[in-house]
């Protein structure tokens, strides 16, 4: 579905970046995985990529430091001249209430999960050819909120916006901009819970499990294809049910 494309993809290396990665390379696309610390996380998901008979490289760098964007690009560019699909997965989730965080904190998440898309997109966009398609993940906070983490929530609405807006902007030369909003998915931050709090959230989830990373991938895969060739701008929820829009 994907053969001889060149996918970028941000926070790569683990969880739903990581499923997104190896869906695409088995589906043809060469891969540009970003990551900023995890090098060993990284490597060993190229080396999955490889198995799966699949390709791609490491593309070393933080999303929100603009000369780290400049460079990511122009690496995977000199490799393969256009970028065909964009995925930003990377962002950063901190729970704590709203009365506790500190103006850093906010400025920091927003910064990654917010204006890092932005610059990012604006690198990217003069590398893509007309029928390209941009993937944002958001979440589905950024429809209900939350109790634990407005800065977040915050940004992750911030991100439809933006992506509503793109899809606008982009139409003409039919780059086709959509976004997916995960639910509760089975990664590490799931892994952090007590036996407790799982059984809880998966209790509150009408299919009654969490969703897996290759779910999110699936989507992703769906969006970038030309099976979604008349889609643009829209929001695709994947969290079994556990909020209707």
């Amino acid at each position: 579905m994907l053969k001889g494309k060149t996918a970028l993809i941000t926070g790569g290396s683990r969880g739903i970046g990581k499923a997104i990665a190896q869906q695409f390379a088995k589906q043809g696309c060469f891969v540009g995985i970003n990551y900023v610390k995890q090098k060993e996380a990284a490597e060993q998901t190229l080396d999955s990529l490889q198995k799966l008979e699949g390709s791609g490289m490491l593309l070393s760098g933080d999303i929100s430091n603009a000369l780290d964007v400049k460079q990511m690009v122009s690496m995977l560019t000199t490799e393969r001249k256009n970028i065909d699909i964009l995925v930003h997965n990377a962002g950063i989730y901190q729970r704590h209430q709203f009365k506790d965080i500190s103006e850093e904190e906010w400025k920091r998440v927003l910064d990654v999960n917010l204006h890092a898309t932005f610059s990012l997109t604006q690198e990217v966009l003069p590398f893509m050819p007309k029928q390209s398609r941009i993937i944002f993940i958001s979440s589905q906070l950024a429809f209900k909120g939350t109790s634990h983490g407005a800065d977040y929530a915050t940004s992750k609405a911030g991100l439809l916006g933006l992506m509503r807006s793109l899809s606008l902007e982009l139409a003409n030369e039919n780059i086709l901009v959509n976004a997916v909003a995960p639910g509760t998915i089975d990664t590490d931050i799931i892994a952090n819970y007590t036996e407790q709090q799982r059984q809880k959230r998966i209790n509150e989830i009408p299919l009654h499990r969490l969703g897996s990373p290759k779910e999110i991938a699936d989507v992703c895969v769906f969006l970038a294809s030309d099976l979604a060739r008349y889609i643009t701008g829209e929001t695709i929820n994947v969290n079994g049910g556990l909020y209707i829009h």
